[in-house]
């Protein structure tokens, strides 16, 4: 996989990216001055980011795997170590399929009546491959997401979702919020680190 170097980075114009950022050449990125990106951060091949007027907020050690879209006006969040497995997709735009509007993006505004509400995944939520997430939803820390489930409305935290529509199923362990906790710890730059001989006596 070929990434974007630091200087080709800065060059995307993004809002802020951090540290240890891996973005694949074959990825798109649209509106990028509406993108922000923490640190230790990776987005493979073929992924779509597509910033609304909201924006899209990535975190830190995120990782969005191949396929995967964000897509919509509503702002998106990917807080820290949360994870995309493959063609994932996130939307916070909705068309309304009534039939008393007309849809997609070559029709003028007026004729449409889309919908926007922001998506936030949480701290250390997994959303396994083709699943998708619709306007509105928040999950809380910890929640993971079943393979090909279709998430419209929001789960509770450390719940494991399934299915169409997706439904709890059981909970999961809370030992990943430990682990990092201790990782971010052990990776904090030297300078962010207070040592005895810092503090004033």
């Amino acid at each position: 996989m070929s990434y974007y170097s630091r200087e080709e980075l800065r060059l995307l114009g993004l809002a802020q990216v951090g540290q240890h950022v891996q973005i694949s050449k074959k990825a798109s990125i649209y509106n990028p001055s509406r993108i922000t990106i923490g640190s230790h951060v990776r987005i493979d091949d073929y992924c779509v980011l597509s910033a609304g007027e909201g924006g899209i907020a990535i975190g830190d050690y995120v990782h969005v795997a191949v396929f995967c879209s964000l897509i919509g006006g509503g702002r998106i969040v990917l807080e820290d170590f949360a994870g995309l497995s493959g063609r994932v997709s996130i939307y916070s735009s909705n068309e309304d399929y009534s039939g008393a509007f007309l849809t997609n993006p070559t029709v003028p505004r007026q004729f449409t009546h889309v919908t926007q509400e922001g998506v936030i995944v949480g701290r250390h939520c997994i959303i396994g491959a083709g699943a998708v997430v619709l306007p509105g939803v928040v999950l809380e820390e910890g929640v993971a997401i079943g393979a090909l489930s279709l998430v419209n409305r929001s789960c509770s935290a450390f719940g494991i979702y399934a299915g169409v529509p997706a439904r709890f199923v059981r909970n999961r362990s809370r030992k990943l919020r430990e682990l990092g906790e201790q990782l971010q710890r052990e990776t904090r730059p030297p300078d962010a680190q207070i040592s005895e001989q810092d503090v004033p006596t």
